[in-house]
Parts: structure tokens; sequence; C-alpha cells
């Protein structure tokens, strides 16, 4: 038994932040079809080598490709929505009501119905209607602004860091939304803005600013909370990171690389004070670490109970014993490739535990079962491909 296994979700979005809590959903169990034009399919499909993004995306989920913007295709939603509990879909706002796809339609059709919107900016305000990705959110957020070397231009991440970010909280949203039907036997419409869930895992910036008028700079890889944190370069060659977010490790780590001293200071007594001292409590670590192979500084630092990890590449997570004992990576059947390897489920339950099931499937794989489903008869289902509106 998996924890969704009742729940039918269907996933209309693109790209990365709707299909990926559609992901989530389907990870435990819930029947997910994915919707995608017959012609054009979704655009995940081309991204990274060998499409692997769309393998993962889309992995547990069942292909269904229908053509939206066509009236019959429309029913084929309405169709859907009548008997499923989510609707995760990501057009710009006034496209679904364009196409006869109201979401306060669909819930007169199913009273118990979770739309989940997912747009970049959201349903309304001044810039609702514009295109919008993650990556405009990574700047319009500030973690472009505070992400960087202090001398050096604002940074975007080298992945899709909003869209994973939002992704999770519309996972997370559409939990609350059925839980919530529980209670009252009704369903209600979600609107999620990509540039606000990773805003708000940025901390109290706004809170800062309204009230001391701070506007974080770019630290590079120190803390503006906290120090010692950085990356320090061993003498073997290899990097290691340190945080010291806990004011017992902080003193552990000074006391570790033999300035037992710098734990007397006044200062020393929180993460605020030792950020005002960054420079000599960097100076007395990377030196320490310098001198020292990596083996050794982990070692050390394991003995006095210290965070450190080693900064690692995919070369290094693939050799991992503690991603190992997790099972963090998982071989799973593909067409394409025979097996696949891929990350797991991102959290295990003891009771209904979660799995994946299949890879991201050819564009329409599963159209005529769905439809089947639904009561189309074979002979509709071969017009409705001849017509276009459905692969």
């Amino acid at each position: 038994m998996t924890s969704l296994e009742d729940l039918k979700v269907i996933d209309a979005a693109t790209l990365f932040a709707g299909p990926s809590a559609a992901m989530m959903l389907g990870d435990f169990g819930a029947d997910v079809i994915k919707i995608e034009h017959p012609r054009r399919g979704d655009p995940s499909r081309g991204h990274g080598a060998a499409g692997l993004w769309w393998k993962t995306l889309s992995r547990n989920k069942r292909a269904a490709a229908v053509d939206l913007s066509h009236a019959e295709g429309q029913e084929i939603l309405r169709r859907l929505a009548e008997r499923s509990d989510v609707l995760i879909e990501n057009f710009r706002p006034g496209t679904l009501e364009r196409w006869n796809l109201d979401p306060q339609d669909l819930l007169k059709l199913n009273p118990r119905l979770i739309v989940a919107r997912m747009t970049g900016f959201g349903q309304f305000g001044p810039m609702a209607k514009r295109p919008g990705f993650g990556t405009l959110a990574e700047a319009m957020s500030g973690f472009a602004a505070m992400t960087g070397q202090p001398d050096g231009p604002p940074t975007l991440p080298p992945l899709a860091l909003a869209d994973g970010i939002a992704g999770l909280a519309m996972s997370y949203a559409i939990m609350v939304a059925l839980h919530a039907r529980e209670r009252t036997g009704r369903g209600q419409v979600i609107d999620m803005a990509i540039i606000e869930p990773i805003l708000g895992l940025l901390g109290p910036q706004m809170s800062g600013y309204k009230a001391l008028g701070i506007v974080q700079q770019r630290t590079g890889n120190r803390s503006s909370s906290n120090a010692p944190r950085n990356t320090y370069r061993t003498r073997d060659g290899r990097w290691l990171a340190i945080s010291t977010s806990a004011q017992p490790i902080a003193e552990r780590v000074v006391t570790l690389v033999g300035r037992p001293d710098l734990v007397e200071q006044p200062w020393f007594a929180s993460g605020h004070g030792r950020v005002q001292h960054v420079d000599e409590l960097d100076e007395a670590v990377a030196s320490w670490i310098a001198e020292r192979d990596a083996d050794e500084v982990i070692a050390r630092f394991e003995e006095v109970q210290a965070a450190v990890a080693p900064i690692y590449d995919v070369t290094d997570i693939a050799e991992d014993p503690q991603y190992a004992a997790l099972n963090t990576f998982v071989e799973v059947p593909d067409d394409e490739f025979g097996t696949l390897t891929m990350q797991n489920v991102l959290f295990r339950l003891s009771e209904t535990p979660g799995g994946i099931r299949w890879t991201g499937r050819p564009l329409g794989r599963d159209t005529d079962d769905v439809l089947g489903e639904l009561g189309y008869p074979a002979e509709r289902i071969t017009a409705l491909r001849a017509d276009g509106v459905i692969a």
C-alpha cells in the first residue's frame, strides 16, 4: 500500500515547477496523467542530455497527448476533471478561461476538485500575464543579488532552483487543500507564483530591511549570520565545507584549530558577533586545514563532534557510503536505457513508502488507455487521432 494510491491527478503543466509537484504525488502512488500537446510535447523532453530531465520529471506518470486548444480536447479534460482529485496547470492567466476550462466551471462539474495553478507571477497583478520562468524568480527574489563573490556579479544557480522550490511548495499546498477537503467536502483553487516560495527560503530579508535598513550583500561562501562558515582547501588539494551555526560547534572548531582564546572574546558569543570578525576566524581555520590532508581533517572534526563535509561532484556522490545506506539512488526500468539510475523518493515512510515504478514515457504512450477509461470507443479514438486532437 502507498500513501496516495487512491488519488487521481492531472498534470497539465510544463517544464519543471508544476510537473515536479505532480512527480512527488506520483512517487507515493497517485495515478498521475500527464497531458501534453500532441505535436510539441512538454519542452522538458528536450532538456538535458538524452532527455534525462524528462525521464525523471515524468516518472510514475501516464503519458496522454491531448490538444487543449481544440474543443474536443477541452471536452477530454473536462471528463478527466470530473473523475480526478487534482488538476495542476501552469498556463498564463486567462488561458484556461479562453479554452472554456475556467476553474470555477470545473469545480461545478466536480466540487471536490483541487485546481493547482502555478505561474511565474500569480493570477493577478501588473506582471501576471508575462511569461515567467524560475530564472526570473531567482533574480527578483534577491537570491542572485546575494549570491556570488563580493567583488563579482550577481550569480544565478546552474539549475532550476526556484522551480524546484515551487514544486515542493505546491505539493505541500495540494496536500493542505486535500486535508481541508476531508473536513469541508469541497475542493478549491490554489494560486502559486514561482517568485514567492524561493523568497520565503531567503530568511527575514524584508524584516531586516524594514526594521533595520539592512540590505544583504554578496559574501561568497561566507554566511551573513554565523562564522566561521566557508569552503577550505586541504593539503592534498581537496575542498571541505564547514558550518558553525550552533554556538557549541563554533567553540569546538576554533578550539580544535588551536585558537581557544577566541572563545573567551565577548564577540564570540553570537553568530552576529563572529561575523564581525570573520577574517580572523577564517584565517585560523583555513591555515590549520591547509596543513593537513582531507581525511585527517574530517577525522579530527568527527572526534570533537564538529560539522564538516567534503565538496562532492557526482562521481563522489556515486561512491558515498551514506547515500548508499539511505538507498538514495535506485535502478529503474527504462525503454531506452534498459535501466536508468535516478534519485529515489525524497523521504522514507515506515508504513506507506513511495517508489518509482517507471521513468518518463514516450509522447502519448497511454492516450488510448486514458480515453478508454473515460468511455471513448476505439473508433472515436481513431477519429480524434486523425483530426490531430490526440496523439
